[in-house]
């Protein structure tokens, strides 16, 4: 990675109930004759050393492709939000770029560009689309933890919301810039 960028951790979050699959396990369903995970991990694999996918199942399949693998600490998968506190306490490193196991379109430009706007304001980045807020294409000060336990712990579960009680820089992305789509359905691994 080039020096102008802190080191960092990646955080994949692959810990989703897969309801919109049919209760698969999204980041291992293959697109393209590989697990989607692995499209992730390898753009992010070069930028890092500590690479961190946070599931609630499937681990051992997961361990193939992560240097650490975590699970929420509530059962029942409990959401995003509990998936990145998970997954800040394990990082090795003070900035951690946070991705969606279903995103394998995701390029190191677009990180990179994160990783430059938040060591340029030192706070969280973020893509932003027009109003909309992406939580799942960040860069995350591994400092914003007891933020979001806190948030937590006052019953906020929405990842979105919590990352933004503290200071964000939005990387305006277009509306359709492909390589924020999230592959949610099994009608968009056909493309």
């Amino acid at each position: 990675m080039p020096d102008a960028f802190p080191p960092c951790s990646i955080l994949i979050l692959a810990g989703g109930r897969g309801q919109r699959m049919g209760g698969r396990d999204k980041g291992l369903i293959d697109w393209q004759g590989e697990p989607l995970v692995a499209h992730v991990q390898r753009v992010v694999r070069p930028l890092s050393d500590d690479l961190v996918i946070s599931c609630n199942r499937n681990q051992e399949a997961y361990r193939a492709y992560a240097d650490q693998v975590v699970g929420d600490a509530e059962a029942d998968f409990p959401g995003p939000l509990a998936g990145v506190i998970a997954g800040l306490k394990v990082a090795r490193h003070e900035w951690v770029v946070l991705l969606a196991c279903d995103a394998p379109r995701v390029d190191q430009v677009l990180i990179e560009d994160l990783l430059r706007l938040a060591k340029a304001n030192d706070s969280a980045a973020m893509v932003r689309q027009g109003e909309y807020w992406q939580p799942m294409f960040s860069v995350l000060p591994k400092r914003v933890l007891p933020v979001l336990e806190q948030a937590w712990a006052a019953g906020e579960r929405s990842l979105q919301k919590a990352l933004l009680r503290e200071a964000v820089q939005g990387l305006a992305c277009a509306d359709d810039d492909c390589r924020l789509s999230n592959f949610n359905s099994p009608e968009l691994l056909q493309g």
